[in-house]
């Protein structure tokens, strides 16, 4: 469940036990395991993973089943009071799985406060055509609504090495492309004496081809880092930024450090200096205190912004947050209407992008398996558009092509292969 640092740490429980003989299975009534990866940013988040678990053992009576995530590292032992929960095991001690289910016992996970250092653990999955490579865990900041600083830690650097040398390895493998995430990527080198550039300037000297990166909060971007990303020809020009709001009064609130004026100008900026660079963000819909004034002041600010998607959801309290005790909290259906309005205007803006790149030359990762719909060849472009080639030939799998966007039919937009 959750974020793509859960489904990186997923990849990484699913090849620690296959290392020591077990086997997945899609059949669950044939499973002795049922693990859970959870995502605790909401409180909907917690009763779908409940849900989940309590199916499971609905399914197969005799299955055990392994509680680990944010949910684990949050709630710890008191999760053990439910009969359909037989192991708890902590954020940090998940990438060890097999281990502490050797041990006696059933609940595992140390206070991750205390964890001072990255949990540098390889993953060598292939199955995926883009390499997904965690380089940061934990959070410095305290935003009202948010509780996963609670199950993450303090903001914790993978070594520059570690990083480098699995990118290499990726790249060894045959991967053409590495998707840098984290909980807060930005934050990356502050407790190790280095910068955030520093590691970029580094990646550029690998064996990979192209690297994305994962969410950056607005202030985390620079004109040093915008200039050394406008130099490259590996990185993919594709930023997602974590906006949250576009009404300053409502960032305060939210403990966020930073105006609307400045990353408006920002997206302005990253607009002019990349040729069509995708531009998504977060934006949370009725957020404690936010008023119509405020939300039309959100509205407006979001329709003239130069963004190419946004990712909207109504606030969810979560218990333990500083938001859960702000006055004036919205409805449900306030805030499902401000949510519905904001997804209408990103429909519109990635719509208009769309249309923008029609007749373009773009670079593709052609992915290693064709889409299961139409079976034609899909791919990736830099700016992170997803494309269907009508072609028969195999010998394109995992390879970087010239392609021109020729048209957007049913949602779906089609490429022809420019022959070298």
């Amino acid at each position: 469940m959750g974020c793509k640092s859960n489904q990186f740490e997923g990849s990484i429980i699913k090849e620690n036990l296959k290392k020591h003989n077990f086997e997945e299975t899609s059949d669950i009534e044939d499973a002795d395991l049922y693990i859970l990866n959870s995502c605790s940013v909401t409180h909907k988040s917690d009763k779908e993973a409940f849900y989940h678990l309590r199916n499971a053992k609905h399914k197969n009576h005799s299955i055990k089943t392994v509680l680990t995530g944010c949910i684990a590292q949050i709630e710890k032992g008191n999760l053990l009071k439910e009969d359909f929960i037989d192991f708890v095991i902590g954020n940090d001690e998940k990438l060890h799985l097999y281990d502490f289910l050797e041990k006696e016992g059933n609940f595992f996970a140390n206070d991750v406060m205390m964890q001072k250092k990255f949990s540098e653990v390889e993953l060598f999955d292939t199955a995926k055509t883009r390499a997904s490579l965690k380089i940061q865990d934990g959070c410095d900041n305290r935003c009202t609504y948010c509780i996963i600083w609670k199950a993450r830690g303090k903001s914790r650097s993978a070594s520059l090495d570690f990083i480098i040398n699995q990118i290499n390895h990726f790249a060894d493998l045959g991967f053409k492309e590495v998707i840098l995430t984290g909980i807060h990527i930005g934050q990356w080198g502050k407790d190790i004496g280095l910068t955030f550039i520093d590691l970029i300037k580094a990646i550029e000297k690998t064996s990979i081809l192209r690297y994305r990166l994962g969410s950056l909060n607005p202030t985390e971007i620079n004109d040093e880092l915008l200039e050394v990303l406008s130099k490259s020809k590996k990185f993919c020009p594709h930023f997602h930024l974590s906006l949250q709001s576009a009404n300053d009064k409502t960032l305060r609130s939210m403990n966020r450090f930073y105006t609307t004026e400045f990353y408006l100008n920002q997206i302005n900026q990253i607009n002019t200096i990349f040729d069509l660079p995708f531009i998504g963000s977060d934006i949370i819909a009725g957020f404690a205190g936010e008023t119509e004034q405020d939300f039309e002041i959100t509205r407006k600010n979001l329709e003239k912004s130069g963004l190419t998607q946004i990712h909207t959801f109504p606030y969810s309290v979560r218990r333990g947050t500083i938001g859960e005790s702000l006055p004036d909290q919205n409805s449900d259906i306030t805030k499902n209407k401000r949510a519905d309005i904001i997804k209408e205007i990103s429909r519109k803006k990635y719509n208009d992008f769309i249309i923008r790149n029609i007749g373009k030359v773009h670079e593709i990762l052609i992915e290693k398996h064709r889409d299961k719909h139409s079976n034609n060849l899909k791919g990736i472009t830099k700016n992170y558009l997803t494309v269907q080639i009508i072609s028969n030939r195999e010998d394109l799998y995992n390879t970087i092509q010239n392609i021109k966007i020729t048209e957007y039919k049913n949602g779906i937009l089609y490429a022809e292969l420019i022959q070298s």
